[in-house]
């Protein structure tokens, strides 16, 4: 399916020699100057949140929080255990057989401190593999994997803190010798750092939960796909986000927006020669790509308020028992246009729990067009707590 190559032309320049990515940017009109390893970490594992154009980093927490705000998680209920698995089908409308699982489970120890582990698996499917004159190298099973370990704890009941260590292992060309370069699998350790505030105030007249969180994640070790020195950048990425819920006395209405950023370098603009005419170099320290990624952007502040995307979301949770969701996710056009609305559904039964997400573009031939995550959480709560 030489199509995948299309939609993983970002993944290209991963493999390629630090010329090959000059020569892409030698003008101002480029689309996107954001390149990131591991992009697969980007991607919004949860069905619940999926639902909700991706705003979930302030949201009451559940078995797949680890991914968008550990913290959070340290309000589950005291001594409660849960698991949920989710399986995302992506981008089936130009590939078959590429899809994200993820698998989280958490345990509540004392209404403090809670702990959790997941493990998220990305699949490219099969990919024939063409060399510049167009002769085949054979096939590969392109395959990414990232398992973690988090820990939340509450400092009362407005506020707490929580993190999480991820180890990441991406096998894209695994063994592919190309232009003198032997590729292998990249591999990196990162660590995710999130806190939240919440508090119950009255809008208009009611009582309702307000909450602002924020989540910093991949923050970890550059990634390398070759024998040669060329490394590249986890998806290090800011998220901001507020929501509040209105409680009835069987429903809720909760309503999240979320901002988000990467925080890695711009790539500058490069001269036929490969010199830097606009912007800064990219080859830089981590802590220096995070800091430095406010203000490196060639087109200057215009262009990095055009790098920050948002996610705004609503969830209506119905007699405690269905959910509606719906929401939309802005993104750039020339930073990925990844501009889409999402719908959901989800009901609760007793310990259980199944949501479902769609997600919703105006063009047909957008590669996430009518994208579907499916989800399935078991929560159990303990039998000594009332």
């Amino acid at each position: 399916m030489n199509r995948i190559f299309l939609l993983l032309a970002f993944l290209a320049l991963i493999v390629a020699d630090g010329a090959a990515q000059q020569a892409g940017y030698t003008n101002v009109s480029r689309t996107n100057s954001l390149i990131a390893s591991a992009p697969f970490l980007r991607i919004t594992p949860g069905a619940r949140i999926g639902g909700m154009g991706n705003a979930g980093v302030a949201v009451e927490a559940d078995a797949h929080s680890a991914a968008i705000n550990a913290a959070s998680m340290a309000y589950l209920p005291q001594s409660s255990t849960g698991i949920g698995l989710t399986y995302t089908p992506w981008m089936r409308n130009l590939v078959p057989d590429m899809n994200l699982s993820y698998l989280s489970g958490y345990c509540n120890l004392d209404g403090r401190n809670t702990i959790g582990a997941s493990l998220r698996y990305f699949s490219m499917g099969t990919v024939n593999l063409t060399d510049d004159n167009s002769q085949e190298l054979g096939v590969a099973r392109p395959t990414e994997f990232a398992a973690d370990i988090t820990y939340a704890r509450s400092f009362g009941k407005e506020f707490a803190l929580g993190g999480s260590i991820r180890f990441i292992n991406s096998s894209l060309f695994t063994g592919l010798t190309t232009s003198g370069m032997q590729t292998g699998p990249g591999r990196a350790l990162a660590a995710d750092i999130s806190g939240i505030y919440r508090k119950e105030v009255m809008v208009f007249g009611g009582l309702a939960d307000w909450s602002v969180g924020v989540n910093i994640s991949n923050i970890g070790t550059k990634m390398s796909y070759s024998n040669t020195s060329q490394q590249y950048f986890l998806p290090t990425e800011l998220k901001l986000g507020s929501a509040v819920a209105f409680i009835g006395n069987e429903s809720k209405l909760t309503l999240a927006l979320d901002v988000n950023k990467l925080l890695i370098p711009t790539q500058p603009v490069y001269s036929p020669d490969g010199q830097i005419i606009s912007g800064k170099d990219p080859n830089r320290s981590v802590p220096a790509g995070i800091f430095g990624s406010f203000n490196d952007a060639p087109g200057g502040f215009k262009e990095e308020l055009r790098e920050a995307g948002l996610s705004t979301g609503l969830e209506l949770l119905f007699r405690n028992m269905a959910v509606f969701r719906a929401g939309y996710n802005y993104q750039d056009a020339q930073k990925g246009d990844g501009s889409y609305f999402t719908l959901g559904a989800g009901f609760r039964y007793q310990i259980y729990s199944i949501d479902m997400s769609y997600l919703v573009t105006s063009e047909r031939s957008n590669p996430l067009a009518n994208t579907l995550r499916f989800g399935l959480a078991v929560n159990f709560l303990s039998r000594k707590v009332k």
